[in-house]
């Protein structure tokens, strides 16, 4: 329900059970992000679920990952249900239209939507050393990886290209540490024993092209719907660490592709982060600082940002404090943890004398919320108890035939379904290495040529006696034989095609310096849109 650009969530009760007002999220403050918090089963992903649909009939195109799989429903007309069509009736939810929704479904393994990939260079050595745990000395080296390859031109796409330049470095050490800095044998192991982990992990199929483009998230119907762009996320979260870093990427992209818009009517698009404790888990603090710094100013991008989790303090105070529209589902308060949590839930809305908002949460039902949306000039509504409205798709996951035809008919169906291999790192440190060693060989011969040119033996006389001949070591007699007294090249020994490889690079990157690509906050690559 759309009334004058504002989306119905729900309708808020009275402390006595009757029906209060309809509460509202104002699409010119959507982009001033939102956080839906709820412990297991209390109703976020349905919260999530409503509003994505709001938004898509708002004409904002929506991101969001399917971590159990009941999401996918949101591509499916919704189907009759006593429960659904009481709450529409208890709430004045009048008429109660269902419908379905323009969804293209994405997955990283290409399973359950089109792949999604990013190259290594696009990712950058931030979140990459994020991914990998790294320390600070693995990091150290990996960001000189990436130097490297930015000032050679040496594209990073999949994880052969890193594996091929890495093992490239291990060859020459001494040279790049004297360019970059200290680079230890024992570092850039640890680096390959860890993209060793990954590909085991299946990250081999997120590395690579095509790469996904940020304009195939943005997309609008004809009819003025924005797509809903829904990530198969179940078989992802078994490698909780590359979910993460696969949004926060994302998240970067957008940043650091889309131009400055100021406050609009309405976001270009919404971003809905679920599970979003796995971001903050063990996150260094340069890294949450960086976080906190793109959530900040990507408003200005037009992008709002949803944390969808289940507790409040799995967020950091430095990031909930960006956040001004909130949907607090239940909580439990058993433990001392979970007493904390709530207390912290209610200390940040703004209070309503009619109720206590500790007490509200612990007693909230199923499908129903504490809401508080920003209001005229910004500022945080009182907070209500809400009954929020249900869903106008389906509830619960669709078929696989079902998710194959909406697949059939995606915009972008057949544009990332297939694996490009083009020109990267790896062909081309091998074509280098290949043409240094045959130049060095080339070197060696012409070496060697000059040295016969010089006194050619068949050409030459010798008498005995007069220094030309060798001593045999027998009675004084000598050999008719000479030793050969053209120069020589004691301890010569031909370089291997790494060593020859690297010496070529580090060449050119002595002369290159200043053509690096430009990265941003979350070391993204900064490309334009």
């Amino acid at each position: 329900m759309l009334e004058d650009g504002k989306l119905y969530l729900g309708t808020s009760r009275n402390p006595d059970d009757s029906i209060n007002k309809g509460e509202y999220l104002d699409l010119r403050y959507a982009n001033r992000h939102g956080l839906i918090t709820g412990a297991t089963g209390t109703g976020k992903t349905v919260t999530l679920q409503i509003l994505a649909e709001s938004f898509s009939n708002a004409g904002v195109p929506v991101f969001c990952a399917d971590v159990k799989g009941d999401l996918a429903g949101i591509a499916a007309i919704g189907e009759t249900k006593d429960f659904l069509e009481k709450r529409a009736k208890t709430i004045g939810l009048d008429p109660y239209v269902y419908q379905e929704f323009p969804v293209i479904f994405w997955d990283l393994f290409g399973d359950k939507g089109h792949r999604v990939r990013t190259t290594i260079s696009e990712m950058g050595p931030l979140l990459l050393a994020r991914l990998m745990d790294m320390s600070d000395a693995q990091e150290g080296v990996l960001n000189i990886a990436f130097k490297l390859a930015d000032e050679n031109g040496l594209p990073l796409l999949d994880l052969k290209d890193l594996r091929s330049l890495l093992s490239y470095m291990a060859g020459e050490t001494e040279k790049l540490s004297a360019m970059y800095g200290n680079i230890s044998k024992q570092s850039l192991a640890t680096i390959q024993r860890g993209l060793l982990v990954l590909e085991q992990q299946g990250a081999e199929h997120f590395f690579g092209e095509p790469a996904l483009k940020i304009a195939d998230i943005m997309r609008t119907t004809n009819d003025g719907r924005g797509a809903i762009s829904v990530l198969a996320a179940d078989k992802l979260m078994m490698n909780p660490r590359l979910y993460a870093t696969f949004l926060l990427w994302l998240l970067s992209e957008l940043f650091e592709e889309l131009p400055e818009v100021g406050d609009a009517d309405k976001p270009r698009l919404v971003f809905f982060f679920d599970e979003a404790h796995l971001l903050f888990d063990e996150a260094p603090k340069v890294l949450i600082d960086r976080v906190e710094q793109v959530v900040r100013l990507i408003r200005s991008k037009g992008i709002g940002v949803f944390f969808v989790t289940q507790n409040p303090l799995d967020v950091p105070e430095t990031v909930l404090s960006q956040l001004g529209n909130r949907v607090q589902h239940a909580l439990r308060a058993y433990t001392p943890r979970e007493q904390k949590a709530v207390k912290v839930a209610a200390e940040t809305f703004r209070p309503n004398p009619a109720f206590d908002c500790f007490e509200a949460i612990t007693q909230l039902g199923v499908g129903e919320a504490l809401v508080s949306t920003l209001a005229a000039k910004g500022v945080p509504s009182m907070v209500e108890r809400t009954l929020i409205r249900p869903p106008s798709s389906r509830l619960g996951p669709i078929s696989e035939p079902e998710r194959a035809k909406v697949m059939a008919v995606s915009p972008v169906a057949g544009q990332y379904d297939e694996d490009l291999d083009r020109d990267s790192a790896f062909e081309m440190l091998q074509r280098r290495a290949e043409e240094a060693a045959m130049a060095e060989e080339t070197e060696r011969r012409r070496e060697e040529a000059d040295d016969e040119k010089e006194q050619p033996e068949s050409r030459r006389w010798t008498l005995p006696g007069y220094g030309d001949d060798d001593d045999d070591g027998r009675s004084g007699r000598t050999s008719p034989k000479r030793r050969k007294t053209s120069k020589s090249r004691p301890g010569y020994k031909r370089q291997t095609v790494t060593e020859a490889a690297i010496k070529s690079m580090a060449r050119s990157a002595a002369s290159s310096l200043g053509r690096a690509l430009v990265r941003g906050i979350l070391g993204s690559l900064k490309k334009g849109f």
